[in-house]
């Protein structure tokens, strides 16, 4: 593969920045060292995709809204018109997560456009090469605009990291879940077609333990950026204390030619990984995460997921998500409640936990 984001030839370059009392700062030193406007042109619109797949968010579970607006002020005098970007997931609402994160406020402030994908048009693409997905519906607004990809540093039951590759997964339609128990290969195949031209981890207060939902937030003080979403998010993993060997996606993604996992050929500017890292509670399943595998491998699978049984399903997993923020939601916001930097833009969406289930609230 070419050299990535300045990287020398045939490798890949990552930044790792330690944030030291100024977010911006930080960001910007490691967009700097990847020369990010070498990968976006003067005056190309651009698409940020963040991380909205919670409703019911806690810090860490979501791309914080004070990342995203340190990131538009560095690259808004530089590139075209921005956009942010997100879409509907089976079980959440993704325009409360917007309103109720402050990422609304921050898209009102910067004077960027919001939109929600799975509300917008799309054009379906096939890929007979892929190894799951066929075919896959590509919003318009990816089509026409630069993709920028915004994740959270966070655990993942399923995948043991979600990372930049991991983002890419809400691109897709809400019916995505389908493709849990293949989700290496369907990570591969949406890389390949969303593939990021530059990648910026916000690490700012990351989750550890059972993400991608129900962890806890952890301060990490890190940022992250590279041409290579693979590249990152291998240091990601090393940052976190976890082998990324054992992160099955990030050597089928590597095999797809999206990028390295090979960290030998991997530079690193910046803070060096292996010598600060910050090992991370790892993620297992919670009950949700549980019953939805077993019934995925069982031969119950048709009459569970492709009948109206499913919603009845969805209300229960809603209902599991309450009552564990209801239970836990106050002492993961208290994290980071006094925090210098990070409490004020979480003490702002936060209304307390919900009071009860509502059972038709699934959607």
């Amino acid at each position: 593969m070419s050299a990535a984001g300045g990287g020398a030839a045939g490798r890949s370059l990552v930044a790792l920045e330690r944030v030291e009392g100024d977010v911006g700062a930080a960001l910007r030193r490691a967009l700097e060292a990847v020369e990010w406007r070498r990968l976006l042109p003067r005056g190309e619109p651009v698409a940020l995709k963040v991380n909205l797949g919670w409703d019911l968010f806690i810090p860490g579970s979501i791309t914080s809204p004070l990342f995203v607006e340190e990131l538009i002020r560095a690259i808004a005098g530089h590139v075209g018109p921005i956009c942010v970007v997100e879409a509907d997931q089976v079980l959440e609402d993704i325009e409360t997560a917007f309103a109720k994160s402050g990422m609304a406020a921050v898209c009102k402030r910067t004077g960027v456009t919001w939109v929600n994908m799975s509300r917008a048009s799309s054009v379906a693409v096939a890929r007979p090469g892929n190894a799951v997905l066929k075919s896959i519906e590509v919003p318009q607004v990816l089509r026409e605009a630069r993709l920028v990809t915004v994740p959270v540093m966070k655990t993942h039951a399923k995948t043991g990291l979600s990372g930049a590759l991991k983002n890419q997964w809400g691109c897709l339609s809400k019916a995505r879940h389908s493709w849990h128990l293949v989700l290496d290969d369907a990570l591969a195949d949406v890389n390949e077609l969303f593939r990021p031209v530059l990648s910026v981890m916000d690490g700012t207060v990351a989750l550890e333990g059972d993400g991608p939902k129900s962890g806890w937030p952890r301060v990490a003080d890190r940022v992250l950026a590279s041409a290579d979403p693979v590249a990152l998010d291998t240091i990601q993993a090393i940052v976190m204390g976890l082998d990324p060997a054992r992160v099955r996606h990030l050597a089928t993604c590597a095999a797809r030619g999206i990028g390295t996992c090979d960290r030998a050929r991997i530079d690193v500017a910046g803070l060096v990984p292996e010598a600060s890292r910050l090992p991370f509670r790892t993620a297992r399943h919670n009950a949700v995460s549980w019953v939805e595998t077993v019934l995925r491998r069982s031969a119950l699978k048709k009459l569970v997921f492709d009948t109206p049984l499913f919603r009845l399903c969805l209300v229960g997993a809603k209902a599991y998500y309450r009552a564990w923020t209801r239970r836990h939601a106050a002492g993961a916001f208290a994290v980071v409640a006094d925090h210098p930097l990070y409490g004020a833009q979480w003490r702002a969406g936060w209304e307390g936990p919900p009071a009860r289930a509502a059972a038709g609230e699934a959607k």
